[in-house]
């Protein structure tokens, strides 16, 4: 008899999305990776392929698993092949209502046993889950940058997400590989409501003229024993993502500290949203090369 295996289905092809289902059939998993955008899929399914041939070069993965790996992943730009899929995890822009009409239209779609997971940073899963009529089987898994290397997942529990549920997310993550920890529905969560303030402290020191960014960052790293800087990390995470990320803390709160720096809105009204654009706080753009004529 043929063995059955779970299926996960993964929305969105960027860096978040590709990780994700990068790990997923690692993992052992079918996964359905939809992007509306075929030319996002191409990239994605191309940088999963030379994740995986790097991992095997090192030898932290093996030529028949990387194989198999590739052999259960499956792209698509229609919702309509996540009819049977156990498990759905959107990784899409973070916005509420776009998240929310993605959510209403796979309740629709997926089976009624399907869960529908957030890997949203900082939005309420409750009123994610409000868009949908199996908010018991909503919840938030919140996989960090890049989700193949970095070890931790934050499950996020809306209001009427069900223990069991939680209990098959918990056992995912783990499966994963990763290392779980659990918040309640609180804006932020628990990584973003401490890392973000900080962040934004770190915009306002280089606002007031307290220090260089170069300076700030170093402290930051040497100081308290960050890999990155604030400053760095900002621009890895996306510039945009950040400030969607204090706007949402603010209004959650309700607190002016949460008040986004000027020079954050002033960088992202400028396009200066960090590494994936090029430039943020630093740039990082290749200097063309000189020739030099004799």
């Amino acid at each position: 008899m043929r063995e059955t295996r779970e299926t996960i289905g993964v929305i969105g092809g960027g860096q978040m999305g590709s990780g994700i289902a990068q790990l997923a059939a690692v993992s052992g998993f079918d996964v359905w990776l939809h992007d509306s955008d075929s030319g996002a899929l191409q990239r994605a399914s191309e940088g999963i392929g030379a994740a995986l041939r790097k991992l095997v070069s090192k030898g932290k993965l093996s030529e028949l698993a990387s194989t198999d790996a590739l052999n259960r992943l499956r792209c698509t730009s229609d919702l309509e092949d996540f009819r049977h899929a156990d498990v759905i995890i959107e990784a899409i822009i973070e916005s509420e209502d776009v998240k929310k009409k993605l959510f209403s239209d796979l309740d629709k779609l997926v089976k009624p046993s399907a869960i529908l997971a957030s890997n949203t940073s900082s939005i309420s899963i409750t009123r994610l889950a409000s868009a949908t009529r199996r908010p018991a089987q909503v919840i938030g898994m919140h996989f960090m940058n890049p989700p193949p290397v970095m070890k931790l997942i934050e499950i996020v529990r809306g209001a009427d997400t069900s223990e069991v549920v939680f209990s098959k997310i918990k056992a995912l993550a783990e499966r994963f590989g990763k290392t779980v920890i659990c918040s309640n529905d609180y804006p932020g969560f628990i990584v973003n409501r401490i890392l973000m303030p900080m962040i934004n402290e770190a915009f306002h020191a280089l606002y007031t003229g307290v220090a260089t960014k170069e300076d700030i960052d170093t402290g930051m790293k040497l100081g308290t024993n960050h890999p990155m800087g604030p400053l760095e990390l900002a621009d890895f995470i996306g510039l945009d993502v950040c400030l969607s990320i204090m706007k949402v803390l603010l209004q959650g709160l309700g607190d002016s500290r949460y008040s986004p720096c000027p020079l954050l809105v002033q960088y992202v009204d400028a396009g200066r949203l960090g590494r994936k654009k090029g430039i943020g706080v630093y740039s990082y753009k290749k200097e063309p090369v000189k020739m030099l004529i004799s």
